[in-house]
C-alpha cells in the first residue's frame, strides 16, 4: 500500500500543479501551481453546471449573537460599547461565521507520490480536489483554511474568506514541503488544535499509515470539538487493485524496502489484507461519525465531488 510497483517490463511514468503570483514561486513551482488551478477550475465549473444549487450554505452577513472574546478572534468584531459596560469583551457573531468554516489537510508525505495507473499522482488529485472545495466555499463566502501534512501539519493557513484567499491556497498547494513517512495521529493531533473554531475538517490522503487505532484517536480528537469530518482516501488503482499478472518491482515509497514479485503468486492474499485494511478504517471513521470516501486516481475529480456533494445536500 506504501509502495511504488515498477513493471520489468516498462518504466512508470511520473509528474509533478491566477491572479497575483509571489515571487518567490520558483519555475517548477509556478508550473505545478498552474497545472493544479486549471484542473480545479475545470472540475468546479463541471460541478456547477452539474447541479442547480450548491449544497453549501449560503451567506448571510446579519448579526447572530454575541459571545466571549478567544484568542484569535477578531478584534474588529469586539463590541466596544458592550465592553464600556461590562469591561468584558465580547465579539460579534454573524451568521457568516456560524455558516461554515472549511479546514482542509491535504496530505504530502512520500506515498502520495505514487502513479502507476492512475491520471495524475495521489497528491495532485488530493490538490485538485482541496483547491475545488477551497473554490466552491468562497464562491459562499465561506472562511478556508489549509493545511499540509506528512508526519505532522508542516504549512498552514488559518481560515479566511478574504479576497485572494484561492491563490493562497494554489500557492500552498504547489509548494513541496519535506516529504517524510505518513504519521497521522500526530497529524491529525496537530489538526485537531489548529481548527479552533468549529466546521467542516475535510483530509485528503492515502491513509498510509499502521495505526488504525492512532487514526480512530485523531478522528475522535476532531470529533470532540465539535468539527464534522470527511475523510477522502485516495489510492492509486494498482495499489487497490493490483495488476492480474506480470512480474513488478516494488519499491516502498516511505523506506527502504525493494521487492521484486510476480503479481500471480501475491494478488489474492493481497487483495484479503487490504479489504481488511478498508474494512479497520471504515469502522474507525462509523464509531466517530466520519464519512471516509474512498476514490481512486483513474476517477474524474469532478465526478467525484459531485456524487459526495449531492449526498451531502440530500
Amino acid at each position: 500500500m506504501i509502495a511504488t510497483p515498477q513493471p520489468t517490463q516498462r518504466s512508470q511514468s511520473k509528474s509533478g500543479g491566477g491572479h497575483d503570483r509571489p515571487d518567490w514561486l520558483k519555475p517548477d513551482e509556478l508550473a505545478r501551481l498552474s497545472s493544479i488551478e486549471l484542473r480545479a477550475r475545470g472540475v468546479v465549473e463541471g460541478f456547477l453546471q452539474g447541479l442547480h444549487r450548491s449544497p453549501f450554505i449560503g451567506y448571510s452577513v446579519e448579526f447572530s449573537s454575541h459571545r466571549r472574546y478567544g484568542p484569535g478572534d477578531d478584534l474588529r468584531h469586539v463590541n466596544w460599547k458592550l465592553f464600556a459596560r461590562q469591561r468584558k469583551l465580547y465579539v460579534k457573531e454573524f451568521d457568516a461565521e456560524t455558516n461554515l468554516n472549511l479546514y482542509l489537510f491535504v496530505d504530502a508525505s512520500r506515498s502520495m507520490q505514487c502513479k502507476v495507473e492512475g491520471a495524475m499522482t495521489k497528491h495532485e488529485y488530493a490538490a485538485t480536489l482541496a483547491a475545488a472545495f477551497a473554490a466552491l466555499a468562497i464562491k459562499q463566502r465561506d472562511a478556508v483554511g489549509l493545511g499540509l501534512f506528512d508526519d505532522g501539519v508542516r504549512q498552514y493557513l488559518d481560515p479566511s474568506a478574504k479576497p485572494g484567499r484561492w491563490e493562497d491556497c494554489l500557492s500552498l498547494l504547489s509548494t513541496r514541503p519535506e516529504s517524510n513517512v505518513t504519521a497521522l495521529s500526530k497529524s491529525l493531533e496537530q489538526a485537531a488544535a489548529l481548527a479552533r473554531h468549529r466546521g467542516v475538517v475535510v483530509i485528503l490522503s492515502d491513509l498510509v499509515d499502521g495505526d488504525v487505532e492512532g487514526i480512530k484517536k485523531g478522528l475522535q480528537q476532531l470529533r470532540h470539538r465539535g468539527h464534522e469530518v470527511i475523510v477522502f482516501h485516495l489510492l492509486d488503482p494498482f495499489e487497490r487493485y493490483l495488476a492480474e499478472s506480470g512480474r513488478y518491482r516494488v519499491l516502498d515509497m516511505e523506506g527502504p524496502a525493494e521487492l521484486t514479485t510476480n503479481m500471480e503468486s501475491i494478488r489474492a492474499d493481497y487483495l484479503k489484507k487490504i479489504e481488511h485494511w478498508c474494512d479497520q478504517l471504515d469502522e474507525a471513521c462509523l464509531h466517530q461519525g466520519v464519512d471516509r470516501i474512498e476514490l481512486t486516481t483513474d476517477q474524474p475529480p469532478t465526478a467525484a465531488l459531485v456524487d459526495y456533494l449531492v449526498k451531502r445536500a440530500t
